[in-house]
């Protein structure tokens, strides 16, 4: 097998971006590991809160001149990153993959996924513009315009540690904030590597500044007076009763997007060739750790199509290539470490309690390609036989794990997945308009697939949720972002 290239050589010691500089930290120091390999490939620092404070003067100090820097200047700095990002994008993506243990085709798409909210900021002059009506009355005029609003926050999660954070900053300091991000501990280095593109972009100190940490960093941003909102990604119980609830507190501006149960509903009409590639994709991408896979597979028909169908899933399932990431044929990488797959392992047991079945169980009998210790690997799981009442039907479990349920009709489909109290993505599967609109129309999902098992909008579209997935009113990405970090101010004049 061929020598893989690894970007991140020997064991460094991760260092905090604050005005400008990178400075060491004095908090205690936690080992980063390559899954894969299970070997520590660098050391992140647990940043005191203190650093915090620092970071956000910095922040704010640099807000005033910021701001006024004209939105064409702001946005030549997000131009010059762009083409950084561009040059450097094969390197970005293997840095993912060696922290976070992804395939190097999902490293890759979360890169182009990445630079694509730095393309779509960049139209800041056109996108951040009001509107205006002259005569409202006699000789009185009226017109809204947008103003930035001060320092952010950003706190992403550990699944995509390079694209997470671009649904927030580009938008933010191309309005003219300010932005302290607190990359995942688990997988920082991609967004290491991002901050020194963007120091070298030219964006001025104290506009994008970077705390490594855990809680501690986190409860400092929340506190923080002069932090005015919040971009958080993680599950429904830090989303609601930490970020959402203190936010709410402190009168921040919150986008809390959080965990989700994604019903994949398959209809005997759908077209079997393209819906199996499709699933393989959408359950065991990125090893099932993305808010967007699929959870539960909703199969609506008699038995004979249930029988060919589960067939043609298992078999598919059970030829993907499990291995390190940047192998190119490797097609499913490890878990992040070791302690999720022991909670997924214990999900599959629950839920063979429960009453599945296992038509493949992951913990067993997988191969691993190339000579990687199984610490953080699992295979592809399928629990049949499931009821849409289950805990493995309705809680997440961000593996590898297929639960299946079956419904008599599209009806019936519907009020299983709507059953949950997540509403992230859901997804249909067939050759008819009328279902297909029907379960547009009545799903309670923030995005929605035709056909599609990855439910992720463009950048330039809002990246929705409902129920318990999302806490807040505005979403990330797109004109919804640009609105959340920005004021709309009304201006009423009349001149004598």
């Amino acid at each position: 097998m061929a020598v893989l290239e690894e970007p991140i050589k020997g064991v460094p010691v991760v260092k905090n971006f604050i005005n400008g500089e990178w400075v060491e930290s004095k908090g205690e120091l936690k080992d980063i590991v390559n899954p894969a390999k299970y070997e520590t490939i660098a050391k992140v620092p647990i940043s005191t809160k203190e650093e915090v404070n620092t970071a956000v003067e910095a922040a704010q100090e640099a807000f005033p001149d910021w701001r006024r820097t004209t939105p064409l200047a702001r946005v030549r700095c997000l131009f010059r990153l762009k083409e950084l990002l561009e040059e450097h994008f094969e390197e970005l993506s293997r840095i993912q993959t060696q922290e976070h243990g992804k395939t190097i085709d999902e490293s890759r798409g979360e890169t182009r996924r990445g630079i694509e909210q730095v393309e779509v900021a960049t139209g800041i002059p056109s996108l951040m513009m009001g509107y205006n009506l002259e005569d409202i009355a006699t000789g009185i005029d009226e017109y809204l315009i947008r103003q930035p609003v001060g320092v952010f926050g950003v706190i992403p999660a550990f699944n995509f540690p390079f694209m997470i954070p671009l649904w927030f900053a580009p938008y933010a300091t191309a309005t003219g904030n300010c932005v302290v991000i607190k990359p995942s501990s688990e997988d920082p280095l991609s967004q290491i590597r991002l901050t020194e593109l963007a120091d070298e972009a030219g964006f001025p100190p104290g506009v994008w500044n970077i705390v490594n940490g855990g809680r501690t960093v986190t409860n400092a941003l929340l506190d923080h007076p002069d932090i005015k909102g919040i971009g958080f990604i993680g599950s429904t119980r830090v989303a609601r009763d930490v970020i959402y609830k203190r936010c709410g507190e402190t009168g921040k501006r919150v986008i809390a997007q959080a965990s989700a149960k994604c019903y994949m509903v398959i209809m005997p009409d759908c077209v079997v060739g393209r819906t199996i590639p499709a699933l393989m994709t959408s359950f065991f991408g990125n090893t099932g750790q993305r808010c967007l896979s699929g959870s539960v597979l909703c199969v609506v028909g008699d038995d004979a199509f249930y029988n060919r169908f589960m067939d043609d899933v298992a078999d598919a399932a059970s030829k993907i290539i499990i291995g390190y990431g940047l192998d190119e044929a490797v097609q499913m990488g490890p878990l992040r470490d070791k302690e999720k797959k022991e909670r997924i392992m214990g999900d599959i047991e629950s839920g063979l309690k429960e009453g599945t079945k296992a038509r493949l169980d992951g913990r067993k009998n997988f191969k691993i390609r190339g000579d990687y210790p199984d610490t953080c690997f699992l295979g592809p799981s399928i629990l049949e036989n499931a009821t849409a009442d289950m805990r493995v039907a309705q809680e997440e479990i961000f593996g590898p794990v297929m639960t299946v349920v079956r419904a008599k009709n599209l009806d019936e489909a519907i009020e299983m997945a709507n059953s949950t109290r997540y509403g992230n993505a859901s997804a249909i599967f067939t050759s008819s308009g009328k279902n297909a609109r029907e379960f547009q129309y009545r799903i309670e999902s923030g995005n929605v697939g035709i056909n599609i098992g990855i439910v992720a909008p463009m950048a330039f579209f809002p990246f929705s949720g409902m129920k318990d997935s999302f806490f807040g009113t505005l979403h990330s990405q797109g004109q919804e972002c640009i609105r959340f970090f920005t004021e709309s101010k009304v201006v009423i004049q009349r001149w004598l």
